[in-house]
Formats: C-alpha cells, sequence, structure tokens
C-alpha cells in the first residue's frame, strides 16, 4: 500500500460529516493538512483534534466556498503554510432541501451550483496548475449515489452532482497522460447532519473516509476511476 505520511492534502467541507471524519482519518496517517469549512468553531475543534493524531499543526480557514476570491486566496495560504498539494479532496456539498423542481428558488439552485459544481471546479484548477509541473497528483471528487440513479426531490443536487460526475470523467482523461489520478467516489446513505433526520442504519462518516483513505492509499502500479458503496439497507437503486 502507499504510505500518505507528509504528504500534503486539501480537504474541503471539514466541520462535520464525511469531511470531518475524513479530515481525521487523514491525520492518523500522519499528512500535512490544510481543512476548510464555514462554520469557524467547529473547524478549530476539528484542526485541533487532527492536529493531535497527525503531530503537526492542521492548515485551517473558515469561508464561504460560493466566493472565487476566498477559494483562490485559501489555496494560495495552504500552499505558503505547507507546500505544494499532493493531494485533493474535494468533499464540501450542499443541498438546501428535498423538494420537488417546481419548489426550488432560483438562489437555491444558484447556491447548489456554486458550492458543489463551481467550487470544486475553480479549487482543481488551481490544484493542477501545481501538480501538472510536478506530474504527480491525486484529486478525489466525493459525489453521491445520486449520480447512477434519479430520485424524486433530488432534481438540483443529482443536476449538479452529475454535472461533476462529468467533469470528473473527462478531467480524468486529460490528466492521465500527466501522471495525475483523479478518482471518483460515490457514498449511498450516510448518517450524517446533512440529513433533517437521524439514520443509524446508514453508514457511519467514518466508514466512507475509511474507504476514501483505501482509494488514496491503493499500489502506485493502480488507480481507482470510481467506487460505489451504499449501506446494506439501502434499495433505491
Amino acid at each position: 500500500m502507499t504510505s500518505l505520511s507528509s504528504k500534503t492534502v486539501i480537504l474541503t467541507g471539514a466541520t462535520r460529516g464525511i469531511g470531518r471524519a475524513t479530515a481525521l482519518r487523514l491525520a492518523r496517517e500522519k499528512v500535512r493538512l490544510a481543512i476548510c469549512g464555514r462554520d469557524p468553531d467547529a473547524l478549530s475543534r476539528v484542526a485541533a483534534e487532527a492536529g493531535v493524531l497527525s503531530g503537526e499543526p492542521v492548515y485551517s480557514r473558515s469561508f464561504d466556498l460560493s466566493s472565487e476570491e476566498a477559494i483562490i486566496d485559501f489555496y494560495a495560504s495552504a500552499r505558503g503554510k505547507l507546500g505544494p498539494p499532493d493531494i485533493l479532496v474535494n468533499n464540501a456539498g450542499c443541498n438546501s432541501r428535498k423538494a420537488p423542481v417546481w419548489e426550488v428558488s432560483t438562489d437555491e439552485f444558484d447556491r447548489m451550483i456554486a458550492v458543489n459544481l463551481r467550487a470544486p471546479f475553480i479549487l482543481t484548477r488551481e490544484v493542477l496548475r501545481d501538480m501538472i509541473g510536478r506530474k504527480s497528483g491525486h484529486i478525489v471528487n466525493i459525489l453521491s449515489t445520486v449520480c447512477h440513479h434519479a430520485s424524486e426531490t433530488m432534481g438540483v443536487y443529482t443536476a449538479v452532482k452529475q454535472a461533476l460526475d462529468g467533469l470528473t470523467g473527462v478531467l480524468l482523461k486529460e490528466v492521465r497522460p500527466l501522471g495525475i489520478r483523479v478518482s471518483a467516489i460515490y457514498p449511498g446513505g450516510t448518517d450524517t447532519s446533512f440529513r433533517p433526520k437521524s439514520r443509524p442504519d446508514y453508514m457511519r462518516p467514518e466508514s466512507v473516509a475509511e474507504a476514501v483513505c483505501a482509494v488514496l492509499t491503493m499500489p502506485e502500479d493502480l488507480i481507482v476511476h470510481g467506487l460505489t458503496f451504499r449501506p446494506m439497507v439501502e434499495t433505491n437503486f
């Protein structure tokens, strides 16, 4: 397996759920970690806990991913603190609520595009400018099983996740000749605060984090293009 020790990792949406679990799991691998999220208090707690696990300070910044200027500034600052990134995990996402298409406002639509599609595009573009020069790197996009099927009341979220899925597939082909890996991860139902009600029968975010870590530590002579997994109780596909 490939060691992640001392590799520089940028992870978005690290304050709770899958993002928080992934930050802590990667910290146990002794990575050099940069994280972001909207909630400054929650982000500080994750950074402190991850720092204890990794043995070195974690760079963190709280900001809104709908701002291109803030994204670019975060990347430049993280790069300055930790060096060029070896790994980018685009995890942050939002779904304002479940609703049929005719009830979704334009503001909600724009917000979901900004966070779920535009932000990972911007950060990926910035990261690639470093990775291409070094002919190495790994980009992981956390998608969703909504990319594989249609779910009522999830129209806009499905649309933007499928758009990022399409971008991921093209990117994989574009950067493969340059020595850069791209992986798409499609988790099914996960018991996080992303849901309005607790679902203890769904996957734990820590389980999803294990899958992310497994993809990143695969032997160097292979690349996971896409990984789909669901809780045992999920049958809506």
